[in-house]
């Protein structure tokens, strides 16, 4: 199996061949993949095409993998020295001018470290990024330091990791993998693991894959013994590091990088919400943060860095952007974007390094939310139209955004408007419409992108808006405190039926915020000009209450990341939300007033 548009060359080191594939522009930066354990170039495939854009991405099979060849014999074959030469060999035949930019997954990552971390290698490593596979002395000194100063915690961290670490003793016994891998485990690995990843396609199996993840088992036999027993003091990282963490990686803990900062002096750390095998489930966020880090970190001819980010990450020594490590690089899609609460949210958003869809009925004011997201620090925003309570524009959308960003990691549908007037004032069509936009738009968008996030397997997570009219009543608001105590509701059951897959909800209720949904609220039963009079009264009440709509955003973010139920936002939103459940006489009683209109 090859990487489709792909240029292939032979590069000899050490009395082997790397089969080596080439794609993107050759005057580019260039940035090399290394594959894992027991993978072979191929699982990069998703993520190579979408740097192949802006980059020169470079991919090779690693000794015993794939098309290279075999070292004879195997034993010693594999050392991390031997996998440096060849590093450096294929770097030097694609790259021989300019340092490259590594990117390494699993086993790829680990021999990577090392690359990083010895001098042979200085100033040909212009940034590396690591995902899923620690510097093997950094684990050394990790496990030294929990074994010689032991306290309930590490103690803890200790026996957790090594129950993750099973499958190193397995590869550590002779024959035993060889034969599992060239018989039925070999034949079912592609059904494993797309259970274990919950992908649709595993990516497997190559002719090659038996005998890659016979060969494989010599780079855990020549190395992590010996590394582990005795690990190296100096292995500082000379080159701009950045960790993505899989935060649900069956295999690796993420107490294994805490104290991955002390060896890496620049440092920046992700955390992604999906399983192992991100290069194969989460191409589109890898791609993105790849492409942020190697152009803030470029080498040109020259020598000098390139001074260009997308947005703010979360280094060691501070965090220029709240909640960079949860959301930079993720796609977020934000209904009703083109002001008020949803702007001030896509906004967040972008300061945090996501990727923005702003979308709205509104083209012009969803552009130009974009537009201000880029300038904010999103790595990439877009503007899209919708009415949001048109199903078959909401499957297009999604299509559309599946196919041209991604799968979006966060969905906050927040569009709504605003209708008051007494029930026997308000007519079916008024009705209609408020349940329309209100209710079945949130329900358009969560069955729509929330299948997509369902059937892409790595989690997610839905933030619907409601209102502390959810669980307040007025007889001012029959009809909108309707649909948003259904959005409440129909937030609470969806919570319950998405845990499983990982996939939070969360419904935001705000009290009484300033924004713009005042001067454009229907009001049953009245004349225009009433209708107006009274839009004007209710926005000057509102802007002398003067609750910012970017609280309402911070409070967003923070539900996410804390995977919040039923979120009140305002103090009478909490005071309301306390009276529903403990003294609901009070509120019913307050309900009974005449509105200050």
């Amino acid at each position: 199996m090859g990487i489709k548009g792909a240029r292939e060359r032979w590069v000899r080191t050490g009395g082997i061949e790397l089969c080596v594939a080439e794609l993107g522009d050759e005057t580019q930066p260039t940035v090399l993949l290394l594959h894992g354990y027991p993978d072979s170039k191929e699982v990069w495939s998703e993520v190579a095409a979408r740097l192949a854009e802006r980059f020169h991405v470079v991919l090779y099979d690693v000794r015993g993998h794939g098309r290279s060849t075999a070292p004879m014999p195997l034993r010693g074959g594999f050392t991390l020295e031997k996998l440096t030469d060849d590093f450096l060999a294929v770097a030097d035949a694609v790259s021989p001018d300019r340092p490259v930019h590594l990117v390494g997954h699993d086993w790829g990552s680990v021999q990577s470290w090392e690359f990083v971390t010895v001098k042979r290698t200085e100033g040909r490593i212009a940034s590396f990024t690591s995902m899923s596979g620690p510097s093997l002395d950094h684990f050394g000194h990790w496990i030294k330091e929990r074994m010689t100063r032991p306290t309930p915690r590490r103690v803890g961290q200790l026996l957790g990791q090594g129950a993750k670490s099973w499958y190193v003793y397995m590869l550590h016994t002779p024959v035993l993998p060889e034969l599992a891998w060239r018989g039925p485990l070999g034949r079912q690995w592609p059904r494993i693991l797309r259970r274990m990843e919950r992908m649709q396609d595993g990516g497997y199996p190559t002719a090659s894959l038996p005998s890659d993840a016979a060969h494989g088992a010599w780079l855990y036999r020549d190395n992590v013994r010996a590394r582990l027993r005795r690990p190296r003091s100096d292995a500082y990282a000379h080159a701009p590091v950045q960790l993505i963490t899989p935060t649900g990686d069956l295999f690796l803990s993420e107490r294994l990088y805490d104290d991955v900062g002390r060896w890496a002096p620049q440092l920046v750390r992700r955390s992604l919400p999906a399983k192992h095998w991100v290069p194969r489930t989460r191409p589109d966020q890898l791609a993105a943060w790849i492409t942020g880090f190697v152009t803030a970190h470029d080498i040109g001819p020259g020598g000098s860095a390139g001074s260009t980010g997308t947005g703010p990450a979360v280094r060691e020594n501070g965090a220029p952007g709240r909640y960079a490590e949860r959301f930079g690089g993720q796609l977020v899609l934000v209904t009703g974007a083109a002001g008020g609460i949803g702007r001030a949210t896509a906004f967040a958003f972008a300061e945090a390094g996501a990727r923005v869809v702003a979308v709205d009925l509104d083209a012009q004011g969803a552009a130009r939310t974009a537009e201000m997201a880029r300038l904010i620090g999103a790595p990439a925003a877009w503007g899209e139209a919708v009415d949001v309570s048109d199903e078959h524009a909401m499957e297009k959308l999604a299509g559309k955004v599946a196919t041209e960003y991604g799968i979006v990691d966060v969905l906050v549908n927040n569009a709504g408007i605003g209708l008051s007037g007494s029930f026997f004032d308000t007519t079916g069509e008024d009705w209609r419409r408020v349940l329309d936009v209100n209710l079945w738009g949130v329900i358009h968008g969560c069955r729509i992108f929330g299948r997509q996030m369902a059937e892409r397997g790595q989690g997610g997570h839905i933030v619907n808006t409601a209102s502390a009219a959810a669980y307040q009543p007025s007889k001012a608001l029959p009809a909108y405190a309707t649909s948003k105590a259904a959005v409440l509701m129909l937030s609470e059951c969806l919570r319950a039926e998405l845990a499983g897959q990982d996939i939070g909800v969360s419904a935001i209720c705000p009290g009484i915020v300033n924004t713009n949904i005042t001067a454009t609220a229907r009001f049953a039963g009245v004349s225009v000009e009433e209708e107006k009079r009274r839009q004007k009264k209710s926005s000057q009440l509102y802007g002398l209450r003067n609750y910012p709509p970017e609280k309402v955003a911070d409070a967003v973010l923070r539900a996410v990341v804390r995977n919040q139920a039923v979120v009140p936002v305002t103090p009478e939103a909490r005071g309301a939300r306390l009276l529903s459940r403990f003294a609901p006489g009070a509120l019913r009683a307050i309900a009974r007033l005449e509105p200050p209109l």
